[in-house]
């Protein structure tokens, strides 16, 4: 679990910007698609709607589509120690700055506020979720001539933010969102604080550029929320909540989100414009060949092979080729397949001294190479795909490996923004889907690791 205080330094604006989170791709929708729609943001806290979408608020009001805004808590927990106000005080305080941050965005009255206590969430998700799902109604019956919509889009805070009210409103709403195929916007508040520029889940994230209206309207809103922006006194117990240096991270010209498509996730039909993006922005945007975790996760993949050499090798997913480089080594011919061509040339250029190596630009399952292969690996790839995509990579693979060959999976345990599958739901899905068992399983708290060995020809578990 993430801790941090609301003090803490954490990470400077300059490094974000530095590694070119201002080079982000855009919202795939323009402003024709967005006032079609309709869009309920939810707010664990009084002022995470200003902080995380406030320009978006603003630019969605001003192009007519139906919105509205859920606030869960007043948040009366901000000040626990304060000598001067009490809780109560502090909830009706803060309310009354929503209202006003509300009308500062143009969004006046259409809003709810739940009463949920601040801090205890967790302990309310039906009432958010039913919450959510009668103002999606509500926007329809008022906004939109009384039927329900089909363009809907949940804005909520960023699963995994580093608050467990953050995190509780972000789940309700991805679990919503992909069971009533809605879109999904996720917007980071405490994860600028925290996170450093090597987390790689911001890679994969959309911008949303400010409206001029919108950078006025967001500030405006957020100088509302004066109990946060300024101290409630001079006593210790009463500083003001956002840091100088926190609010750094909203002054920007954009808002950054996790987008879902209404589709349930990104698909690997996607991959291709995203990861561009994303390796475009950055030579090495996981910090592949230098992060400790990630050199030590390589050591435990490359430990896990089977066999000590292998004749014919295929990665999936190869990103910059630093783990192609070392699988390399042991395999006579190696095929690295990505749907990035910006990644396959830094691959190229990697892998240059391989003469056994060789890259091809491709999006799986859709296309596949031919003939068939002694190991297979599946690394940190599997949830950029959805779940029909996933069981064809698998059929595939099966089909292309060869009796006794390897199948090395890796992939991170943690959410995946804008994705619709993770780690452990990748590996169940192959445990479920692949005709063989596990051979071996290496699991921690970051990730998974495991290997399946095809059946040798000839045995009852073989493939005709």
């Amino acid at each position: 679990m993430v801790t941090f205080a609301h003090a803490d330094a954490g990470t400077a604006e300059d490094e974000w910007l530095r590694a070119g989170v201002d080079l982000l791709p855009e919202l795939p929708l323009d402003d024709a698609e967005l006032a079609g729609r309709t869009v309920v943001v939810l707010a664990a806290h009084p002022d995470d709607e200003t902080l995380g979408a406030g320009g978006l608020i603003t630019r969605l009001v001003d192009l007519g589509a139906a919105v509205r805004v859920v606030l869960c808590s007043a948040g009366e927990a901000s000040h626990p120690h304060s000598p001067t106000t009490t809780p109560g005080e502090l909830a009706r305080l803060r309310v009354r700055e929503f209202e006003n941050a509300m009308a500062a965005l143009g969004v006046g009255a259409r809003w709810t506020n739940l009463r949920l206590p601040d801090g205890q969430l967790g302990r309310h998700r039906p009432a958010i979720r039913d919450a959510l799902r009668a103002a999606v109604r509500n926007a329809a019956v008022r906004d939109a001539g009384g039927s329900l919509p089909s363009d809907v889009v949940l804005v909520a805070p960023l699963r995994g933010d580093g608050h467990p009210d953050h995190d509780v409103v972000g789940s309700v709403a991805a679990e919503l969102a992909e069971a009533e195929g809605h879109g999904l916007l996720e917007y980071p508040i405490w994860y600028w604080l925290w996170a450093n520029v090597a987390d790689a889940r911001w890679r994969s994230w959309v911008r949303s550029e400010l409206t001029a209206r919108g950078g006025e309207a967001k500030s405006a809103a957020l100088q509302a929320h004066r109990s946060q922006m300024e101290p409630l006194s001079g006593r210790p117990g009463d500083e003001a909540l956002l840091q100088e240096h926190f609010v750094d991270h909203f002054r920007r010209t954009w808002e950054t989100f996790a987008w879902t498509p209404p589709s349930g996730g990104n698909t690997a039909a996607d991959a291709e414009r995203v990861f561009d993006a994303v390796h475009l922005a950055s030579s090495d945007p996981w910090d592949y060949s230098s992060n400790w975790y990630e050199k030590r996760k390589r050591d435990l993949t490359m430990a896990a092979l089977a066999d000590p050499r292998y004749a014919r090798g295929l990665e999936l997913g190869c990103s910059t080729g630093v783990l192609s480089a070392e699988l390399a080594q042991r395999c006579e011919q190696l095929l690295c397949v990505d749907a990035s061509s910006q990644a396959l040339a830094s691959a190229d250029a990697r892998l240059a001294d391989n003469p056994g190596a060789t890259t091809a630009h491709m999006t799986v399952p859709t296309q596949w190479p031919d003939g068939r292969f002694d190991l297979i690996v599946i690394s940190e790839v599997g949830y950029y795909l959805s779940r029909a995509e996933l069981d064809a990579v698998l059929d595939k693979s099966v089909d292309s490996l060869l009796p006794g060959g390897t199948l090395v999976m890796c992939h991170w345990r943690h959410p995946i923004s804008g994705w619709s599958l993770d780690g452990d739901s990748v590996h169940a899905a192959a445990r479920g889907r692949l005709p063989w068992p596990s051979a071996a399983v290496y699991r921690e708290k970051a990730f998974i690791l495991e290997t399946f060995i095809a059946a040798a020809a000839g045995s009852a578990d073989a493939r005709a």
